[in-house]
């Protein structure tokens, strides 16, 4: 995804010290922000009531920063329902073609050569013979009419097509006890999603758009296209799924984002 760090009328020069460190983990308090933790009390003085830490201590602050988001994960999870239906909508309010977002520029998209294209499959599968695109297109469709939303602010309603997940993953034997579902795309950008929200019934690996083949800037040949999940948590160019019990942090994780990142 194309993601910007908050504007900068939100941290002006003449900065205080707490405000300097607050800057510092802007990414960690954006991501407590945009999930309604602690909204509109958030302070370092009010972080060092409640724990006890040394506001000056960079190391401290992070770590109870990573508490606060970790915590927020794990309520998240909690209360996600794998059942509940995301809204759909109407082919009329369909943007075309989708939006571009990614960690770079479009003009630094590299086209994934299709010529011997396949899906590797990795982790906890029984099946792992590799997949071909003409056997994807073969596997049953399903449509989804949802709304794509960016942790930026920004959404759109976006008509995709390709396989359930679910339908896809018991095809080949995955064991769907297994905690996470990781997706590796052709650009080196990694994401890992929850079993739960990989099972959901409006998870697809997207092959289409409107009815076309997704073309190069959004994701051609497949990518993951989830109801509940932010954008980042849908990686385009998609060349492998791994079903594991080993957590690995994603491109934005590493940068501080939460990893749940339900809607």
């Amino acid at each position: 995804m194309s993601f910007r760090l908050p504007a900068p009328s939100r941290f002006r020069p003449r900065q205080t010290p707490d405000q300097t460190i607050l800057t510092q983990h802007s990414a960690l308090l954006e991501t407590i922000s945009r999930r309604k933790l602690l909204r509109g009390t958030l302070s370092l003085g009010a972080l060092s009531l409640l724990t006890g830490c040394d506001i000056s201590n960079d190391s401290a602050v992070q770590s109870v920063l990573k508490t606060v988001s970790d915590f927020n994960d794990g309520v998240q999870a909690a209360l996600f329902d794998p059942t509940k239906l995301a809204p759909t909508f109407s082919p009329s309010q369909v943007v075309k073609p989708p939006r571009f977002n990614a960690y770079y520029e479009i003009e630094d998209v590299k086209p994934v050569d299709l010529n011997g294209w396949s899906l590797e499959l990795a982790g906890l599968v029984t099946d792992k013979r590799p997949w071909t695109l003409e056997r994807i297109n073969a596997f049953p469709q399903q449509e989804v009419i949802i709304r794509h939303i960016c942790v930026e602010g920004w959404d759109y309603i976006g008509q995709w097509s390709g396989p359930n997940l679910r339908q896809f993953l018991t095809s080949v034997g995955a064991d769907l006890t297994a905690k996470y579902v990781a997706f590796h795309g052709a650009d080196d950008y990694m994401e890992s999603i929850d079993m739960a929200s990989a099972l959901h019934p409006q998870t697809i690996l997207a092959t289409h758009y409107a009815g076309e083949p997704i073309t190069d800037p959004f994701g051609a040949p497949l990518r993951l296209r989830t109801a509940v999940k932010l954008g980042f948590k849908n990686p385009k160019w998609v060349r492998a799924i791994e079903v594991t019990n080993t957590y690995t942090q994603g491109f934005w994780e590493k940068q501080g984002f939460n990893w749940f990142a339900g809607l």
